[in-house]
């Protein structure tokens, strides 16, 4: 016959049990706030998920290839801010810079702060549409009524000339959607970038 355990053991393994399922608790909830930092990290690095890529020096010569590049607005949620690419679409030689202006105006009677994501479709298209300057860099200001215009300067780096992926590809599409910052919008002077209206 089996004798019952010692009344110290049981005990210390529910202590044991209760710690580990704590810190696999705590692991879990680290790794679900590491996770979209990681994630986004991960994308702009490889250009994953048509994400695009950040240059700091444009080509010394352009490429071979022409294609036509648009442009889409969005605003998220229930963000009042009006918000569209002056212009719908261009079209360039790969290695050119262009730069394109988005018009933007707060609807409202109060300065709203918000951050645009964006990617670029098709996916594979992301690692070579390469900015130069953007207002997506950072998060913008308006203040009431308050409209600005700004630009996005880039290139679709000559490289996608040679892959294989890319060989069909003839329209590239740059989409942006703004979203209101959860943090109290800043002045309209400490906005960036200061082209204003």
């Amino acid at each position: 016959m089996n004798a019952p355990a010692p009344q110290g053991k049981s005990a210390r393994n529910k202590r044991m049990s209760a710690v580990v399922t704590v810190g696999v608790a705590g692991l879990m909830l680290g790794l679900s706030f590491a996770a979209v930092p990681l994630y986004r990290m991960f994308c702009a690095v490889t250009g994953y998920g048509g994400t695009t890529q950040r240059a700091h020096v444009a080509p010394a010569k352009p490429g071979e290839r022409v294609l036509t590049v648009r442009f889409d607005s969005n605003v998220g949620g229930s963000l009042p801010w009006a918000f569209e690419p002056e212009t719908k679409e261009i079209t360039l030689r790969t290695g050119e810079t262009k730069t394109v202006f988005y018009r933007v105006t707060n609807l409202t009677d109060h300065a709203i702060s918000a951050t645009a994501a964006y990617n670029v479709t098709p996916d594979q298209a992301g690692s070579y549409f390469d900015k130069l300057s953007c207002f997506c860099f950072s998060e913008q200001t308006l203040g009431p009524k308050e409209s600005a215009e700004w630009p996005v300067v880039f290139f679709l780096d000559p490289a996608l000339e040679k892959d294989e992926a890319m060989k069909g590809v003839e329209q590239i599409t740059l989409s942006y959607t703004f979203f209101e910052s959860k943090k109290p919008a800043r002045s309209a002077e400490q906005a960036q970038p200061k082209s204003r209206i």
